[in-house]
């Protein structure tokens, strides 16, 4: 965020400084006051290009196997073009090839969710999918597993057999 913040700046003055030639270059028949405009819109621009690009800039650094299976879309009064096209803002990603299963239990993945979002920390969040039933639960204090694999203290979840997130672990491979 701090970067971004410098890298604003810089576009800005950057802009600032390329006016203030083409200024110099007009022999002063430009007005002056171009300079803090231009700086002002190259610092909305980058800002706006630095938002729509967070998403796809993330994606890619990925690390392999990462599936992402839920996105945010923004749309604010504050930012009116988002009206006409939204920014992911948030994402959730899970690697599908990471699940764990019991032996006892072969229709249940335990996988971590990855929670990504544009100007927060990584979430991490152990989640148990139960591919018969098209439930899940996440695991957060209080839940236990039996030595059989059944887990106690759990809140299941039903889901839709659509959902992105167990058809992407439950149609994986899951080792």
């Amino acid at each position: 965020m701090f970067l971004e913040l410098i890298a604003t700046f810089v576009a800005g003055v950057a802009a600032g400084g390329i006016v203030l030639g083409l200024v110099k270059l007009t022999g002063n028949r430009l007005p002056r006051a171009l300079i803090p405009i231009g700086a002002g819109l190259a610092m909305i621009g980058f800002a706006i290009w630095s938002e729509y690009n967070w998403f796809p800039r993330n994606v890619a650094n990925l690390p392999e196997g990462h599936v992402v299976v839920r996105t945010n879309e923004s749309r604010s009064v504050l930012r009116p073009w988002t009206f006409a096209a939204p920014f992911v803002d948030r994402f959730v990603s899970v690697q599908p090839s990471a699940a764990l299963t019991h032996p006892d239990r072969p229709d249940e993945r335990l996988v971590e969710v990855f929670v990504f979002g544009r100007w927060a920390p990584l979430a991490r969040v152990p989640v148990l999918l139960d591919c018969a039933e098209s439930r899940r639960a996440d695991l957060i204090d209080g839940t236990e597993f039996a030595a059989d694999g059944t887990i106690e203290g759990a809140e299941w979840i039903a889901l839709d057999d659509t959902d992105p997130l167990l058809r992407a672990v439950c149609d994986a491979d899951a080792g």
